[in-house]
């Protein structure tokens, strides 16, 4: 599996390149799956996830979009946790 920046640093012609590569394994390993011959089942899925970025990361190269960095987790915000109800609290309703 390869990290999408990988592929943002290479020309559109060399993704395209690339896409092909990753297209003719998939073929490949569809044969090798058909006739039993496959060994690593989850290369098919590698390729597929693959292909995937490739045709993104070339998709926003060709509109011209920028892509920013992913933030680092320890900058991700966690939502804040919901206030409990008070019935939730007592755990049964109040008694006449």
């Amino acid at each position: 599996m390869t990290n999408p920046s990988v592929y943002r640093d290479k020309s559109p012609d060399e993704l395209n390149d690339e896409l092909v590569k990753l297209k003719k394994e998939q073929f490949n390993l569809r044969f090798q799956r058909a006739s039993g011959q496959l060994e690593k089942t989850s290369r098919v899925r590698e390729v597929r996830h693959d292909i995937a970025r490739v045709q993104t990361v070339l998709n926003q190269k060709v509109r011209g979009e920028t892509v920013a960095a992913p933030k680092a987790q320890s900058e991700k915000k966690t939502p804040a946790k919901k206030p409990a109800k008070a019935a939730a609290k007592s755990g049964a309703k109040a008694k006449k």
